[in-house]
């Protein structure tokens, strides 16, 4: 609540205001119980996806639904449950989401065709799309005092990017000891545990609103998000095609009807006079940037362990929890970095560090030890964490409590699209890239296929998977010095836009 447009009045009493007891503490960690389970469901699917397979013999068509389903629900319904939240009440639409995801998640656990599992994760999406913006909004009912706050959102957004990094961890233990629908049944004790204890520790509230609901703001933001997600990631998955950029341009048509109707509406879903204040428009920037870049390069280093050093996917998984852990602990430390140096600084430093860390990549060869994988990925997370937490607690702070489950939404829907411009910009030009450098061999599409080629042609093959894997790291080099150069844009960018005496909620308080 505290930034530019607010006066010292209101920082001083927000700084002044009660400390949060222990039963509110408690009530936070309720709240990261949804936030775990909808982060990791993002990525938890991946390793199941050739059990998945082999078990329902799903299409090409239908796996690519059940892999993308959840998240194009996910992004398309952020803004409106987040509207809706601040309405009915925000620990209601919460208990109600972990009953659809709870219910949801059985159903994809035993799904006996392709067809219901699409459903399922539908379903899921939907769940999950209650579940993140009335989390993050309630803490900013819970949470009045300004540090408390800030440490708040710290752990709050610590656990959301931390389930991310774990899911394929916790999705191959599963899948080495149980059947693929055990990824998705670990959902229904964490949801049994929020339903028992979340009326208990997490107080309600709702703003009150007595104006009607923006139903037309509801169908253009959904018409034109949906379309884009898909289009975006159907590009990313098979290429270019007329019919998907047609689709793509269409979603942007009605994404644009979307934003002219929010500014002539008197109820608007979106308050669009937020991006007026550079420390709100700065910090959706950041996280549209900077999910572009993690999403991305995430995929690619992914790949380049497991196919081109030859790791295992569990080992592959577990290379990734040292800028898993940096990104916790950063996310948690925000607010102290933002107080000691200021908001602006700890914004401009935390994205040249991402920047750096996605420049180390350049270093990553074909044979490369893995201590240099793991040394710039974790700078990387260092700044991930750091940005990510800001921009949760600035969003969150720019509003009254009343409106903050729709602000949140909006740096959440930005988080999903950023991953999806990551994996589609940032993937498809190292596909390119390492299409252009077959140097005469005969490449398939990707890099799998080609070594699959490779293994059936014998010693003969071996020229084919060493130029093949060169191929790939080139490509991964110019994608990232592509995410490096972007983000260390963005820097430039929020040093002049985001004013000097800017200060967002998470500074040291005036009084204690």
């Amino acid at each position: 609540m505290a930034i530019d447009h607010q006066s010292s009045e209101q920082r001083i009493a927000a700084a002044s205001a009660p400390r949060a007891d222990r039963r509110t503490w408690l009530g936070l960690a309720v709240l990261t119980l949804p936030v775990m389970l909808v982060s990791m469901d993002v990525s938890v699917l991946y390793l199941a996806i050739p059990s998945i397979t082999s078990a329902l013999d799903p299409s090409a068509s239908e796996q690519l639904w059940i892999l993308d389903i959840y998240g194009f629900l996910l992004a398309g319904l952020l803004i409106t449950m987040g509207n809706v939240g601040d309405r009915i009440g925000r620990r209601k639409i919460l208990l109600a989401g972990a009953v659809v995801f709870g219910v949801a998640s059985t159903m994809a656990a035993f799904a006996p065709s392709a067809g219901v599992l699409i459903a399922a994760r539908a379903l899921m999406g939907l769940g999950g799309a209650t579940l993140l913006p009335s989390s993050l909004s309630l803490i900013a009912n819970m949470f009045v005092h300004v540090r408390d706050r800030g440490l708040a959102i710290g752990i709050w957004t610590a656990v959301f990017a931390g389930g991310s990094a774990v899911g394929p961890v916790v999705g191959g233990v599963l899948m080495h000891h149980f059947w693929w629908g055990s990824v998705f049944l670990i959902n229904v004790p964490v949801t049994i545990v929020l339903l028992f204890v979340g009326p208990r520790l997490v107080p309600e509230f709702r703003a009150g609103a007595s104006g009607p609901f923006d139903i037309l703001g509801v169908v253009l933001s959904m018409a034109g998000i949906l379309p884009m997600m898909y289009a975006i990631k159907t590009m990313a998955s098979h290429g270019f095609s007329a019919g998907t950029a047609l689709i793509g341009l269409t979603g942007l048509a009605l994404l644009v009807s979307f934003l002219l109707h929010q500014k002539r509406t008197p109820h608007p879903l979106l308050d669009l006079s937020l991006f007026t204040n550079p420390m709100f428009s700065g910090s959706v920037a950041v996280a549209l940037t900077g999910m572009m870049a993690l999403g991305g390069m995430s995929y690619l280093t992914g790949v380049y362990l497991q196919s081109v050093l030859d790791k295992d996917v569990l080992a592959a998984a577990i290379a990734g929890l040292p800028m898993a852990c940096a990104v916790a602990v950063f996310s948690v430390g925000a607010a102290k970095v933002a107080a000691v140096i200021g908001t602006r600084n700890a914004f401009v430093g935390s994205v040249v560090l991402t920047a750096v860390g996605m420049a180390g990549v350049l270093a990553l060869g074909v044979g490369s030890p893995l201590w240099i994988y793991l040394v710039f990925t974790s700078i990387a997370g260092v700044g991930f964490g750091t940005q990510f937490s800001l921009v949760s607690e600035v969003v969150v702070g720019s509003v009254p409590p009343e409106r903050s489950g729709a602000a949140s939404s909006i740096s959440e829907t930005c988080f999903e699209l950023g991953t999806a411009l990551g994996l589609a910009l940032l993937g498809s030009l190292a596909t390119l890239t390492f299409r252009a450098g077959s140097g005469g061999h005969e490449f398939g599409d990707t890099l799998g296929d080609t070594l699959r080629t490779a293994d059936g042609l014998g010693s003969s093959g071996e020229a084919l998977a060493t130029a093949a894997k060169q191929a790939f790291v080139d490509g991964m080099h110019v994608s990232a010095l592509t995410a490096a150069l972007m983000l260390t844009a963005v820097a430039v960018v929020l040093t002049f836009v985001m004013r000097p005496g800017a200060r967002a909620a998470v500074e040291e308080p005036v009084a204690s």
